[in-house]
C-alpha cells in the first residue's frame, strides 16, 4: 500500500510517501526566513508560498522515491486545524490528484497526526496503551488520555495561549527573532553553561495543581514586567539579561508541562506518558518529563527524530496508514467511543 500525503496547516509545506508504515521519501519547504520580519506567520503570505512552494515538493518527493503518483492508492491530507487559507493549499492539490486519477482520499486531524508521529520507526506493540499525552505547539495545548489508538478523551488544555505561542511571543518582548522557541532554549543553556543557576524569577501557574488545565497569561506578564524594569533600568536588555530571562522562563513553562501531564498518569493509574507537538523538540521540556516519568516509574514515549516533532507529511503519512489498517475514517480526537 502506498500513501501520499500532504501537511499545509501553518506555514510548513510537506509531501511525503509510505509504503505502508514505513517512510519512503519526504521534502519540507520552510517559511520561517519569510515570516522572520513579521515575527510571526501572516496568514496571506503562508498561503501564497504554499501555492509558489507545493508542486516542485511534490516532485521533489516523487523523485527521491522513484514512485509515480499512478502507483499511489491512498493520499492523506491535513485538513484541520490549521490557517485556512494553507490548508485549502494541501486539500485543493491532493482532491485535484485524487479526482484526476481517481485515488481515494483520508482527511486527517492535525493534532491526532502529531501524537501518531510516535509510532513513526516505532511498531504499534512498542507503546504501550493507555497512556496520557501532552500536544504542544504554537497552536495547540492539550492532555488527553488515550485507551488505545482512538478512544481518546481530553483531560485538559489551555485557557489561552498554547506553550508555544508563549515562548514565541516572549522571544519577541526581548527582541530575538521568530521563531522563539530554539532561540530561548539556547540562550538558556548558554546562562547554564556559564554557571547560572534558578532563582524562580516567574511564578509557575498550577491553577489547581491538581487538574489538567493550563493558562499561560499571568506567566507572560511576569516575563513583560521584568524586561521593561530592565530596559528601564538600563536603558536595553544585556546578552546576560536576555539569557537570565529564557533560562528562568523556561524553567518556568517546562516544570508545569512536565507536572501535569506526569500527574495525568498519576492520577489515572497509566503506566506511559506521551510527548507530542512542536514544542516536544525542547530539550528542557523532555528532560523534565523523563526526570518526572523516572520518579514515578513511568515509561516516556515522544517522536524518535527532531523532524518528526515539527509541522511534516510523515505524521499524515503514518496516520493514513493505520486509518486505514483498521477503518478508523470517522474518529476525531476528543471524542470518546461508548
Amino acid at each position: 500500500m502506498k500513501i501520499l500525503a500532504f501537511e499545509t496547516s501553518c506555514d510548513d509545506t510537506s509531501v511525503a510517501i509510505f509504503e505502508d508504515n514505513n517512510l519512503i521519501a519526504m521534502d519540507t519547504a520552510s517559511q520561517i526566513k519569510i515570516h522572520l520580519a513579521t515575527g510571526g506567520v501572516v496568514p496571506e503570505v503562508a498561503a501564497r508560498e504554499h501555492a509558489n512552494a507545493i508542486f516542485q515538493v511534490l516532485d521533489n518527493v516523487l523523485e527521491k522515491s522513484s514512485i509515480g503518483l499512478n502507483e499511489i492508492d491512498y493520499i492523506g491530507v491535513t485538513i484541520t486545524p490549521g490557517l485556512l487559507p494553507s490548508l485549502l493549499t494541501g486539500t485543493t492539490v491532493a482532491s485535484s490528484i485524487s479526482q484526476v486519477l481517481n485515488i481515494p482520499i483520508i482527511p486527517i486531524n492535525h493534532i491526532q497526526a502529531h501524537i501518531f508521529s510516535n509510532f513513526l520507526e516505532r511498531q504499534e506493540n512498542e507503546i504501550n496503551f493507555p497512556l496520557a499525552c501532552l500536544t504542544v505547539s504554537g497552536g495547540h495545548n492539550e492532555i488527553y488520555l488515550m485507551n488505545d489508538m482512538w478512544n481518546t478523551m481530553k483531560l485538559g488544555q489551555t485557557g489561552d495561549d498554547a506553550g508555544g505561542e508563549v515562548f514565541d511571543k516572549v522571544a519577541k518582548m526581548m527582541g530575538l527573532g521568530y521563531p522563539g522557541g530554539p532561540i530561548i532554549s539556547k540562550l538558556a543553556l548558554e546562562y547554564k553553561e556559564n554557571g547560572g543557576t534558578s532563582i524562580d524569577l516567574f511564578p509557575r501557574v498550577w491553577l489547581v495543581k491538581r487538574d489538567f488545565e493550563f493558562s499561560f497569561s499571568g506567566l507572560k506578564s511576569s516575563v513583560k514586567r521584568e524586561v521593561d524594569k530592565r530596559i528601564l533600568e538600563k536603558g536595553e536588555l544585556s546578552l546576560d539579561d536576555k539569557r537570565q530571562i529564557s533560562f528562568e522562563f523556561e524553567n518556568a513553562i517546562t516544570e508545569v508541562l512536565a507536572w501535569k501531564l506526569v500527574n495525568a498518569a498519576i492520577q489515572n493509574n497509566l503506566k506511559t506518558v506521551m510527548l507530542a507537538g512542536g514544542v516536544s523538540a525542547n530539550t528542557k521540556l523532555r528532560d523534565e518529563i523523563d526526570r518526572l516519568s523516572k520518579k514515578h516509574n513511568l515509561k516516556f514515549v515522544y517522536p524518535k527524530k527532531l523532524v518528526y516533532c515539527m509541522d511534516n507529511a510523515a505524521m499524515i503519512g503514518i496516520l493514513t496508514y493505520y486509518k486505514i489498517k483498521y477503518n478508523q475514517f470517522e474518529q476525531k480526537i476528543g471524542v470518546v467511543k461508548m
